[in-house]
C-alpha cells in the first residue's frame, strides 16, 4: 500500500521536508483555508498539488472535501450545494486527483472526551469516556431529552451503546463526575469535545469560537425530525448526483465510518456496523462509491469484527486507516498501539496488500494503488508541547508508521512482493 500522511497544509508545523525523510510517499490533505460550501478552484488545487510534488511526493487523497450540513439533512439550498460540490470535484479530477475521503456524520466528525489520556508507558492517547460524554450532553450542552435517552441506554435498551456499557451504573457515574466538576474543568471538556477535535479542519467549529455550545445547539436543531432513513436517502441523492463526475475522471469516493461507531447526541448515524456498510454500498452500486476502511473507528465498537469486515469489503475499499482501539471492561475505549488493540493490523495488511495486487491487474492506472495512513498516534517525547492538532502528533505517528511499515515489509515477503523502502536506494 502507498504510505501516506495527513498533512494540514503549508501552515502545518510538520513540514513536507520532514515527511520526506520518513519515507512518506503520498500526502493526505485538503484546502483547509477554503470556507465551507465554496468551490475549490483549479488554481488553488494546482498550487497545492505542485507544492507537494516539489518534495517528491504526490497528493494521494483529499481528506476532506467537506459535505455541508444542508446536503446531509436536506436543507433548502441542498441542490445548490450539490452543484458546488460537483464543481469542486470536477476541478480535482481535471488536476489529476483521484481519491476523496469524506464523512456523512451530522455536526461532529469524531468525538473524544480526553485528548491527553495517560498510558502506562507515560505517553498519552485520545480516549472516550461514556460518563464524561453523557455529562457533557446532559449538563453542558443541555440537549432536550438527553437525560431520558441516557437513562434508557443505561437500563439496556438493546442498542450497541447499551451493550457497550452493560454492567456499569452509568447514571451514578455521571452524577459522581458532576460533583467533582468546576467551571474550569467544564470549559476544558467543551474545548476537548467541540474545538480540539473539530477546530483544525474545515468544519462547523473553529479555534476561537466564543460560544461553541450555542453554535452546537443551532446545528443540532437542523436535524430535528431527521431519521436514519432520511439521512440514508439524502446520502443516496448526493452520491447519485456526483457519480457521473467520478466515472468521467476516475475518482474514488470513500466514506469514513462513524467515529465512534454509535449514535450520539440524538443524531442519526448511518455507518457504524456491517449492515450499515452493506446498505450504503447497495444504495449506489458503483465501484467509485466505496469505503475508507478506518480500523480504528470500527474497532471502537465491540459489535464489529474488524477482520471479517475487511475480508467482506476489501474490493470496495479505496483508502485504509490502519490504527486500533482498546476497549476497557467498562466500555470506555482508547486508541491503542498500532500492534495492539482489537484490530489485527497484521491480518488487515495481508487482506489489503492482496487487494492492491488484485486491482493492479484490472483497474485503471489512476486508481490501482491503495493508499494507507496510520491515522492517529500517541503523543510522546515532547509532542504535547509543539501545538500539533489533537491526535496528529509527529513522533507518535512516526512511531506508528514505523510499526506498520515493518508489518507491510513482512507481509510483502510472505506474498512474494519485493518491498522497497521509500527514500532509499533501489536495486
Amino acid at each position: 500500500m502507498v504510505k501516506t500522511w495527513r498533512w494540514f497544509g503549508k501552515k502545518d508545523k510538520i513540514t513536507l521536508a520532514m515527511l520526506k525523510q520518513l519515507g512518506v510517499e503520498g500526502i493526505v490533505t485538503a484546502l483547509y483555508d477554503e470556507p465551507l460550501g465554496q468551490v475549490w478552484s483549479r488554481e488553488k488545487i494546482r498550487d497545492l498539488k505542485e507544492y507537494i510534488e516539489s518534495y517528491g511526493m504526490k497528493w494521494s487523497v483529499v481528506e476532506s472535501l467537506p459535505v455541508t450540513e444542508t446536503i446531509k439533512y436536506g436543507g433548502k439550498d441542498r441542490d445548490q450545494q450539490i452543484e458546488v460540490y460537483k464543481e469542486s470535484l470536477t476541478n480535482l479530477g481535471k488536476e489529476g486527483i483521484h481519491c476523496v475521503c469524506y464523512n456523512f456524520m451530522p455536526v461532529l466528525d469524531w468525538a473524544r472526551t480526553d485528548i491527553y489520556h495517560e498510558n502506562p508507558n507515560g505517553a498519552t492517547n485520545l480516549y472516550f469516556s461514556w460518563p464524561k460524554f453523557a455529562y457533557f450532553d446532559i449538563y453542558l450542552l443541555q440537549r432536550k431529552g438527553a437525560k431520558e435517552e441516557w437513562e434508557a441506554i443505561a437500563k439496556g435498551n438493546g442498542s450497541n451503546a447499551s451493550k457497550a456499557i452493560a454492567g456499569r451504573d452509568l447514571m451514578a457515574e455521571i452524577e459522581a463526575f458532576k460533583a467533582q466538576q468546576t467551571p474550569e474543568k467544564d470549559f476544558q471538556l467543551v474545548d476537548d469535545i467541540v474545538i480540539k477535535t473539530q477546530g483544525f479542519v474545515a468544519g462547523n467549529f473553529k479555534e476561537g469560537d466564543e460560544k461553541p455550545l450555542e453554535l452546537f445547539r443551532e446545528l443540532l436543531a437542523l436535524y430535528d425530525g431527521v431519521t436514519k432513513e432520511d439521512l440514508q436517502r439524502n446520502m443516496k441523492t448526493w452520491l447519485e448526483a456526483i457519480m457521473p463526475i467520478c466515472d468521467e475522471y476516475d475518482i474514488d469516493m470513500c466514506i469514513h465510518p462513524d467515529d465512534p461507531p454509535f449514535p450520539i447526541l440524538g443524531l442519526p448515524r448511518i455507518l457504524n456496523c456491517d449492515s450499515d456498510i452493506q446498505t450504503f454500498l447497495d444504495a449506489v452500486p458503483n465501484i467509485h462509491n466505496g469505503l475508507t476502511f478506518c480500523a480504528g473507528s470500527l474497532s471502537a465498537g465491540g459489535h464489529n469484527d474488524i477482520t471479517y469486515l475487511a475480508e467482506k469489503y476489501h474490493e470496495r475499499t479505496h483508502f485504509v486507516h490502519l490504527r486500533s482501539c482498546h476497549i476497557f471492561p467498562n466500555g470506555d475505549f482508547t486508541e491503542a498501539s498500532h500492534l495492539g488493540g482489537r484490530a489485527d493490523l497484521v491480518e488487515l495488511a495481508r487482506i489489503f496488500e492482496k487487494e492492491e495486487q488484485r486491482r493492479k491487474q484490472i483497474r485503471k492506472p489512476t486508481t490501482q494503488d491503495l493508499p494507507m495512513r496510520v491515522d492517529h498516534g500517541m503523543t510522546m517525547l515532547g509532542d504535547e508541547d509543539k501545538g500539533y492538532n489533537a491526535g496528529y502528533s509527529f513522533l507518535g505517528r512516526m512511531f506508528g508508521l514505523a510499526q506498520v511499515e515493518g508489518i507491510l515489509a513482512t507481509v510483502d515477503k510472505e506474498l512474494g512482493i519485493k518491498y522497497v523502502q521509500p527514500g532509499f536506494f533501489k536495486d
